[in-house]
């Protein structure tokens, strides 16, 4: 007998069957691995980052007549001279593109299609058909909460729509 088929009877399994069961099982893992990364991505976010409730700051870390931005909400937190506040979605009404607030220009000016957006939101210019949409703002003790899971589409500005500090 020859070497190679004495070698093949006492394994039982052939180099070419062990290679095709390796990258089977390969492919099965790296299968179940892509599938836990996209479940992992589809997974809404509950807490503590957008689509949930952000914690923004206390209320004495905004100073009234100010704007700023809350990256991990996607929003921007207004706070009026009165003390109250009013968070907008950075999204514009127009197609969805993330609009900054100029501060030399005392407005939200989208740099995809030029809608402009006044300090309460409220389009001044361009294509967008409706005011910045806003979330609801929520304040406990000293806290400023805003839902990003709940944005709110109005038609202009009410002094309603502001939560008292």
């Amino acid at each position: 007998m020859n070497s190679k088929t004495e070698h093949s009877d006492q394994s039982g399994v052939s180099r070419r069957q062990f290679l095709g069961l390796t990258w089977v099982a390969a492919l099965v893992a790296l299968g179940g691995e892509s599938l836990v990364a996209l479940f992992g991505f589809l997974k809404p976010i509950n807490t503590g980052g957008f689509g949930g409730t952000v914690r923004a700051g206390t209320v004495a870390e905004f100073a009234p007549g100010s704007i700023n931005l809350v990256k991990a909400g996607r929003f921007y937190l207004r706070r009026y001279e009165d003390g109250s506040f009013i968070a907008f979605w950075q999204r514009c009404t127009h197609l969805g593109c993330s609009v900054p607030w100029v501060d030399a220009e005392n407005q939200f000016h989208c740099p995809c299609h030029g809608s402009l957006y006044d300090a309460h939101g409220v389009v001044t210019g361009g294509p967008a058909p409706r005011p910045l949409d806003i979330f609801p703002v929520t304040i406990n003790n000293g806290e400023v909460f805003v839902d990003t899971g709940s944005p709110i589409q109005r038609a202009g500005f009410d002094p309603n729509q502001t939560t008292k500090a």
